[in-house]
């Protein structure tokens, strides 16, 4: 009996529990990660919402959380983790993990995206409207339409020097440097 599954049915033992009591939050459960560290565990969970995680929302998700998994209930959040001691983490989805749901898209709305679809073409462009079916893509200036049916995986890029129409060149919150030259 390997403890790798053993840890994987509790992770989503506790993803049953949370998904309804997030809910009522306004928030969506979107990663229930459960990884040993010496005697104790890390339970991390990835929550998201629309407009993006405010630090009032983590605090919310994490007494929820807390609650429901002190909670001795039918489906007993505490027997669901055992025994072992728990640190908890409440987090915002990375920007790292693949676009998998009409709602990472839309919040996801004026990034840049790289989609691998099905027929192995990739393609890059700049996530514009989108609904159930699929999104908008600009790439280089013209209008693509993406099937999330034909979507093998989509994955937000990391811009570093995008030009945000928000940052005026005397803007001391601007952290792009180009406009430091003259400084001195």
């Amino acid at each position: 009996m390997g403890t790798h599954s053993a840890q994987g049915a509790t992770a989503e033992r506790i993803e049953h529990v949370l998904v309804a009591p997030l809910a009522e939050l306004g928030l969506d459960l979107e990663a229930v990660e459960l990884t040993p560290a010496g005697k104790r565990r890390v339970l991390r969970i990835a929550v998201d919402t629309d407009g993006g995680l405010t630090l009032d929302d983590v605090a919310a998700a994490t007494k929820v959380i807390d609650r429901v998994l002190e909670d001795d209930g039918p489906d007993g959040g505490a027997k669901a983790l055992g025994e072992l001691p728990y640190t908890l983490e409440v987090t915002s989805r990375g920007v790292d993990r693949p676009l998998t749901h009409p709602r990472h898209w839309r919040r996801n709305e004026g990034r840049l995206v790289k989609v691998s679809l099905a027929d192995d073409e990739t393609v890059t462009g700049r996530i514009g409207a989108s609904d159930d079916e699929g999104a908008d893509l600009d790439v280089a200036g013209s209008a693509r339409r993406i099937a999330y049916g034909d979507v093998r995986k989509a994955l937000v890029q990391i811009e570093f020097n995008r030009k945000d129409l928000t940052n005026h060149p005397n803007d001391p919150n601007d952290t792009n440097d180009e406009n430091d030259k003259d400084a001195d």
